[in-house]
């Protein structure tokens, strides 16, 4: 029956923080120190000789088929041949190794790296005859899966499994020498005492030769925080993860340090001896990570391709402007962290702010330092700016409403016709402020010249200020003339006075406490409700107005 050993490599990743440079590393390629990445690190193994009870063995002295026996005892550590004698120093006297428990066909040794290291050799040195046949596998991803790194075989013309990169060599398996031989085959000498054991495996010496894997970027490593540390290793340990320089971060200083994105990530050039540090953005103090663009650094040459993840409410490639919605303050300096202010403009009125200085940009129709009301002429403030009057002169510049002048105030600006809510008075409340007048019924033309749409008799229930324009709660009583689509009928009804904007006045003009009046008006057709206009004809109903509105409403306006 053929033997077959195995070693088993494990490799995981872990990250790393960024260090500032050191002058061993400065502008130039850098690496840590080789070493046996066995050393420090516990070896497992399927079985030891003497683990249960003492047991005898012998072995053959070098280069000679005379054997030497002995007692192979884990409880007594002269005797033990643990797993640790295989990375203990090689110049080591009386000369230590592990040894398998006999009978053993089939042996496992597994070394955990934690996490991926750059190696260049392995070397095992058997104190007992080589196996015919040894596997070296390796994981990358905890023990998972595992992939064949190296065949060792007395005959690999009968291996048939390998795949695409994986190789077998005779060259290390022959039968001889019986000890201190690299790696194995059963001795060919003849077994003079029946009675004599020998070991099935016994390996002194395992040398896993290599470094910490750190691409050029760093000449020192420290332990990787896992379960081993530095007091466990001891000084001879070759640690996992990189002291990074030449601004790059990571475990194996794999990537570039967060503010170091400018251009690719490379690794240092060994032949050259080109650092390949890694180049800082230009971020103008607004931020303290960037992110490599490829399109971008194409762009621009290959010559930048690092684009800033901005702060302090900047943007740009560089954080050189500010957001929207801020302006840069000419009294700071561009690179402090409160350079870019907030813009005072009406978030609603408002397109944007000029970036030098603030000013304000308003919507179409409206007016304002912030943005915050309509133009004259213009009205209902909303996202889309403000909208038209439909009106021969001004509107409410809430309501959309046309506003009409007394003639009083025919020599008023422009200016005065518009007012905020809050300087909006009622005639009902403040009859010192605002004087609603009732105009009176003259003649005929003035009735046929207005062009009023409907004629009510009405008691007024309540009128109410509604800062923006009055309501009146009425209960019609009789229709006497209606060319409107409302289809004005008997019952309760609200009615709408137009605003008498040139004093601030919302002016309910008709009054409660049962009073009847004769009201005529017109219909507003885009918000389908009756309106009260100012020069309507509005009286206390009196028997003698009622025949003089019948005889109006059969005279032919001509």
């Amino acid at each position: 029956m053929e033997l077959t050993g195995r070693c088993v490599l494990l490799a995981a990743l872990v990250m790393s923080v960024p260090h500032h440079a050191c002058s061993g590393c400065v502008n130039r390629v850098c690496n840590p120190r080789m070493g046996n990445l066995a050393v420090g690190r516990p070896i497992q193994t399927i079985s030891q000789c003497g683990s249960t009870s003492p047991e005898q063995f012998c072995m053959y002295r070098p280069d000679s088929c005379v054997l030497d026996c002995e007692i192979c005892d884990a409880s007594v550590s002269q005797h033990a041949h643990s797993p640790s004698s295989m990375t203990d120093s090689p110049f080591k006297q009386p000369l230590t190794w592990w040894q398998s428990a006999p009978g053993t066909a089939i042996e496992t040794l597994q070394l955990d790296l934690e996490v991926e290291f750059y190696f260049t050799h392995l070397i095992i040195i058997f104190m007992s005859p080589r196996p015919a046949a040894m596997a070296i596998d390796r994981s990358r991803d905890f023990g998972q899966t595992w992939s064949l790194l190296m065949l060792f075989s007395h005959n690999c013309s009968e291996v048939s499994s390998l795949e695409d990169g994986q190789r077998c060599t005779a060259k290390y398996s022959s039968a001889e020498p019986c000890t201190n031989g690299e790696v194995p085959h059963s001795c060919p000498c003849p077994i003079a005492d029946a009675n004599a054991a020998t070991p099935r495996y016994a390996i002194s010496d395992l040398i896993l030769k290599g470094g910490c894997l750190c691409h050029g970027h760093a000449d020192q490593c420290v332990p990787t925080g896992g379960k081993h540390n530095s007091k466990t290793f001891g000084k001879h340990v070759v640690h996992g993860k990189c002291s990074c320089r030449h601004h790059t971060a990571g475990d194996h200083c794999e990537r570039c340090h967060r503010l170091y994105n400018d251009r690719p990530w490379r690794a240092a050039d060994g032949l050259t001896g080109e650092a390949n540090q890694c180049v800082e953005c230009k971020c103008n103090g607004h931020a303290e990570s960037c992110h490599f663009d490829e399109s971008v650094w194409l762009r621009s040459g290959q010559q930048h391709g690092g684009v800033c993840d901005c702060l302090h409410n900047t943007t740009g490639q560089h954080c050189q402007h500010c957001q929207s919605g801020f302006y840069r303050d000419p009294k700071k300096p561009s690179t402090a962290p409160d350079s870019c202010t907030p813009c005072m403009c009406n978030h609603v009125g408002s397109s944007y702010c000029k970036p030098d200085n603030g000013e304000c940009v308003c919507k179409p129709g409206v007016a304002g330092r912030h943005c915050e009301q309509c133009m004259l002429g213009y009205w209902g403030l909303d996202e889309y700016g403000c909208k038209p009057c439909q009106c021969a002169g001004d509107c409410d510049p809430y309501t959309g409403d046309c506003m009409i002048r007394s003639e009083s105030d025919d020599n008023s600006t422009a200016e005065n016709h518009l007012f905020r809510t809050e300087e909006l008075f009622s005639a009902l409340s403040h009859p010192d402020k605002c004087i609603c007048k009732q105009l009176a019924l003259g003649n005929s033309k003035v009735f046929c010249n207005a062009k009023y749409a409907y004629a009510v008799k009405v008691r007024v229930l309540g009128a109410h200020d509604k800062g923006s324009h009055a309501e009146v709660d009425v209960k019609i009583l009789k229709v006497l003339w209606d060319n409107t689509r409302l289809r004005l009928s008997r019952g309760s009804r609200t009615l709408y006075p137009e605003s008498w904007m040139s004093r601030g006045c919302t002016c309910p003009v008709l009054f409660p406490g049962g009073l009847e009046y004769l009201v005529v008006g017109h219909e507003d057709v885009r918000k389908g409700r009756p309106v009260v206009n100012m020069k309507s004809i509005v009286k206390p109903w009196r028997a003698s107005l009622s025949r003089k509105v019948h005889q109006l409403l059969k005279t032919k306006c001509s």
